[in-house]
């Protein structure tokens, strides 16, 4: 019997204004559509520490606070992927423009019009409502 291996990840919804910013996945899994930027946790990283490192690697962005929101399971053994642990931050900007770097195509800021019209990872659509309905309050 094959055991499945959970990789851990992480994301972060960054808050500016009544925007947030989204990546445009340069790589398998979900490559094309846009999501929190994010990716793997090394070995030995807290779960802060490489939402922070993933954020400054693929945007530049620095946050304040980070506040977890939730935890989602994603198997994308289908796209070439492994399964993960995602655990998704929210965090206000603290400074910085984003510049799409490491695996990320495109990154800005956008507002929920823009964001209601593209191609999004699942969950991102549900968690930006959040954020933006006041249903997650963000120090700073």
């Amino acid at each position: 019997m094959n055991e499945t291996t959970i990789v851990p990840a992480v994301s972060v919804a960054v808050m500016r204004g009544r925007a947030i910013m989204l990546v445009r996945r340069g790589r398998a899994p979900s490559k094309g559509l846009y999501a929190f930027p994010g990716g793997r946790v090394e070995a030995g990283e807290s779960l802060e520490d490489a939402a922070r490192r993933e954020l400054l690697e693929e945007t530049g962005i620095a946050v304040g606070t980070l506040v977890p929101l939730r935890d989602i399971l994603i198997d994308s053994r289908s796209d070439g992927g492994s399964v993960y642990l995602l655990t998704v931050f929210g965090a206000r900007h603290l400074a910085g423009e984003p510049v799409a770097a490491d695996d990320a195509d495109e990154a800005a800021f956008f507002g929920l019009d823009e964001i209601e019209r593209l191609p999004l990872t699942d969950s991102t659509l549900e968690i930006v409502l959040e954020l933006l309905g006041g249903g997650v309050i963000l120090p700073g």
